[in-house]
This record gives C-alpha cells, sequence and structure tokens, in this order.
C-alpha cells in the first residue's frame, strides 16, 4: 500500500518539527543545568530565557506550513482565472483603441431627438 505523496510531505513536517521541538527543549535543559552548574557565565545570561516559549512557535510554525498548499492551490486558481479574463481585456482594448483611432464620440441624448414629421407625409391615401 502506498502513500500519497501529500501524506509523505505531512509526515515529514511532523518530523522535522518534532525534532526542533526535540532540540529545543534538549538545549533548554542543557542551559538550565549549565547554569546550574557555572552561574558566573555571563554569556549564558545573555541567551533567551524563554527558550521553551519557541516549542509552541515551532508547532504554529508546523500549522502554518500544512496550510501552505491549500493556500497556495488557491492563489493558483485565481491567478489562473485571472489570466483567462486577460482575453476579454484584450478585446476592450482594442475596441477603446478602435474608438479612439476613428474618432467616434459617444452617442449623446441630442442625436435621439424626433423630428416633426412633415405634413401629409407618411400618411396613406384613401381609397374608395
Amino acid at each position: 500500500m502506498e502513500s500519497s505523496p501529500a501524506s509523505k510531505n505531512s509526515t515529514a513536517k511532523t518530523i522535522v518539527s518534532d525534532q526542533i521541538s526535540h532540540a529545543i527543549i534538549s538545549t533548554h535543559n542543557l542551559l538550565q543545568f549549565i547554569l546550574q552548574s557555572s552561574p558566573s557565565q555571563d554569556n549564558l545570561l545573555k541567551l533567551p530565557k524563554n527558550l521553551l516559549a519557541k516549542a509552541s512557535t515551532i508547532n504554529n510554525t508546523h500549522q502554518v506550513l500544512e496550510q501552505m498548499p491549500l493556500v497556495i492551490s488557491s492563489l493558483d486558481a485565481y491567478m489562473d482565472n485571472g489570466l483567462h479574463s486577460v482575453s476579454h481585456l484584450e478585446t476592450v482594448t482594442r475596441l477603446l483603441c478602435n474608438i479612439e483611432k476613428n474618432q467616434l464620440k459617444p452617442l449623446t441624448n441630442n442625436q435621439f431627438t424626433t423630428e416633426e414629421p412633415k405634413p401629409g407625409a407618411g400618411v396613406a391615401p384613401e381609397s374608395t
């Protein structure tokens, strides 16, 4: 039974996240031991005192990394949709260029005024 690439990727991320968390905890424990053994070392005091708090940041990073494929996929679909709209934009651009070249003006209400019919025009003669 083969695993999907997504599950392998997820498993790899989980393993890396766990290893980083364990490394941070181990480093914190080692620093505590060194501080208790030789508290006179000034350099050790400069190290972050909240090293254990970094483990939760690593776990949060893991969660963000888990969601990245979905975010990238959504962004890709959005960009693809935008690229399909380019052909419509090109058509509109060509139409606007043609209007500018031909110096066509937009229709106004003045061009639609109705003319008064001339007397007798458009009236059919009566048949007897």
